[in-house]
């Protein structure tokens, strides 16, 4: 496949029946160098037709970019709630839990209906209005500036707080799981906040759909190091999670 047009074509229409191509298997299956692979890659990203990845070519832009809690509510909402359905059973007689921000996380405060005493630590405005008039449900809100596209309280008043507290578990969703990047979102002040409630508590879970894989966000929340628990949905890449894994961190696949 010399010609230049029908290159690109093949490339552009295994983009859309995948998502993804990789650059071995373009030169594969057209017989032609890496080199010239590469510079097919550049010319259609040149172009907005395809984002260039490591090692490939991904038709969605693998830095997540920030959008509105109702805007990301209407993606992937079946898997979000498999996932909450699935993070349930690793509350078990904790007295004491954080949640962050994001849909994810919202699904999992909509489905938690305990019978022991719990105490909830959130910055999440939607998740304290959920979960407020909860039987056995006590809500500690974090206070701060709201930001409009999560919102979610998040900067110097919301950390204040978090440094007097400590808690059995955190839940936080993601915008991006990278496996030299760690996960991600796409708010830096946000990015700050997780951190601290990350180092409140004894174990991190992190809930997010098989869309957030091979994604970064803007900001680094941590390290596959500091993650005991993912928990995602059957459509995550199985080799990825193998080397997630391999690092160290339980993964949770929820079931439909």
């Amino acid at each position: 496949m010399k010609n230049s047009t029908e290159r690109h074509t093949f490339i552009l229409q295994s983009l859309k029946e995948s998502g993804k191509v990789s650059i071995q298997e373009l030169i594969y299956l057209m017989e032609v160098s890496g080199v010239t692979i590469r510079k097919d890659l550049k010319l259609l990203e040149d172009k907005n037709l395809l984002f260039r990845t490591r090692g490939g070519a991904s038709i969605d832009d693998l830095y997540a970019n920030e959008r509105t809690i109702h805007e990301k509510s209407l993606f992937h909402r079946e898997q979000k709630i498999d996932i909450a359905k699935a993070a349930l059973g690793l509350i078990g007689n904790h007295d004491s839990i954080s949640i962050g921000s994001g849909t994810t996380v919202f699904e999992l405060a909509r489905c938690l209906y305990p019978q022991k005493p719990l105490t909830i630590i959130t910055p999440a405005l939607k998740i304290g209005l959920e979960l407020s008039n909860r039987p056995h449900v006590e809500v500690l809100q974090l206070s701060g500036l709201i930001r409009p596209n999560s919102s979610s309280v998040a900067g110097f008043y919301a950390e204040r707080i978090l440094s007097d507290i400590s808690c059995s578990m955190v839940f936080l969703g993601v915008d991006g799981i990278d496996l030299d990047f760690g996960f991600s979102i796409t708010n830096l002040a946000e990015a700050a906040l997780n951190q601290k409630m990350i180092d409140t508590a004894e174990k991190v879970v992190i809930l997010a759909d098989s869309s957030k894989f091979n994604k970064r966000g803007l900001g680094k929340i941590c390290g596959f190091d500091q993650v005991h628990y993912l928990v995602t949905d059957h459509l995550a890449p199985a080799q990825m999670v193998r080397r997630i894994e391999e690092k160290g961190v339980k993964v949770i696949v929820a079931t439909a």
